[in-house]
């Protein structure tokens, strides 16, 4: 089965990783920060090796977005970010795992200072089937 792990942060200035920009991550000594970005290597190792990673992608900044809506005379184009909140998507993990219970155990390690982590099954499960 198929999630999506979506990362939510609000970095100060927009870059990646977050955590080093966010205010809760500067706040954290550059031991600390090494020792997460030991544990961020270990998890994308893990999930490469067992096939579980199907791709990721950090996103760029919520201002270089476009949002596109629909209306009855066509459609409508307007700068980002639509979204009127602190934090804004980040960036994004597809992961494919055998259980529900393996995909939280993997999104639960991806949570950062100052961040939010989203886990979203897919709509559909291998077989076509509406979960």
């Amino acid at each position: 089965m198929k999630y999506v792990i979506l990362i939510y942060s609000n970095p100060d200035p927009w870059g990646h990783p977050t955590q080093k920009l966010t205010a809760e991550g500067r706040a954290l000594p550059k031991e600390r920060h090494d020792e997460m970005d030991r544990d961020f290597d270990a998890l994308l190792k893990e999930i490469s090796e067992s096939g579980e990673l199907v791709t990721a992608e950090a996103l760029a900044e919520p201002a270089k977005a476009t949002v596109y809506a629909w209306s009855p005379t066509g459609h409508v184009a307007s700068d980002g970010p639509y979204a009127e909140a602190k934090e804004q998507l980040a960036g994004f993990f597809l992961i494919d795992c055998a259980t529900r219970e393996r995909a939280e155990q993997i999104a639960a390690r991806f949570a950062q200072p100052g961040g939010t982590v989203e886990l979203r099954p897919a709509m559909w499960d291998d077989a076509g089937n509406e979960v």
